[in-house]
């Protein structure tokens, strides 16, 4: 499906469904798309998405396996935007079967992001299943496929150790919502750095200098930085960013 996401192409969403595990789940955009507007159509239950609720609301799709084997031009593709690949009732096994994909898929690039790095490194690390490819498990990152984790606020800075803990050929981290400052983020072994204000009802505000450290210290690293947006009611460009954090749209090298 294609998106308005500004650092990817396209979304793939084998999974849906989720439930909230930190601060930055409290206004997620898919649980509000759920509740809002796809209520009722298969694999979406319409229930909050609360931890009580997970066993209905995650929602396994086998048949959206393939999608990506029949995109000819190579894409950017966001896997499960209305999900966490890694949430606890995603079974190893369908994990393994995404990643076979991936790994046929060679043409496209998978960007995979998740607030559950430790199950990710648990999974995909040297005593788990390790990577897919079509002839069975290889412990080794596959050149498309990177991994990424989702970081708030100074008190999840911890879910990068995990990622570092993971094989991957590229690392990234997206600090978004961006809910306060991130003094004790360490961007060694990371490639990219997205940053991003909340949208939507009820943004939380995101100060500008929490961004231009956070640049400071991936420039001062070489980490390629995507400023994404601002904190406001709509996603996309808003708000007081100065032009030269608006400007930093990198991927990694």
């Amino acid at each position: 499906m294609s998106t308005t996401i500004g650092w990817t192409n396209e979304t793939w969403n084998p999974v849906t469904g989720c439930s909230k595990v930190s601060p930055g789940c409290a206004h997620c955009y898919a649980e509000r798309l759920v509740l809002t507007r796809l209520a009722g159509r298969p694999g979406y239950p319409g229930l909050p998405w609360t931890p009580e609720n997970a066993e209905r609301n995650v929602v396994l799709h086998p048949d959206r396996l393939d999608l990506p084997l029949n995109w000819r031009k190579p894409r950017r593709v966001f896997v499960n935007s209305m999900s966490d690949l890694f949430h606890e009732r995603v079974p190893d096994v369908f994990v393994g079967h995404v990643f076979e994909v991936m790994a046929r898929a060679k043409r496209h690039t998978f960007q995979i992001l998740t607030k559950r790095p430790e199950r990710m490194a648990q999974v995909l690390g040297p005593r788990g299943c390790g990577f897919y490819a079509v002839e069975g498990p290889v412990p080794r990152p596959q050149p498309n496929v990177w991994l990424g984790t989702s970081i708030e606020n100074d008190r999840y800075v911890g879910r990068a150790d995990a990622l570092r803990d993971t094989p991957a050929a590229v690392r990234f981290i997206s600090a978004e919502p961006l809910l306060g400052p991130l003094p004790s983020l360490d961007l060694t072994g990371i490639d990219w750095l997205i940053i991003g204000g909340e949208s939507g009802p009820g943004a939380r505000p995101m100060d500008s200098a929490w961004v231009r450290e956070l640049v400071e210290q991936a420039d001062a690293g070489g980490v390629s930085v995507f400023v994404k947006q601002a904190s406001g009611p709509r996603a996309g460009k808003q708000g007081d960013l100065p032009g030269d954090l608006w400007a930093r749209k990198e991927y990694p090298k």
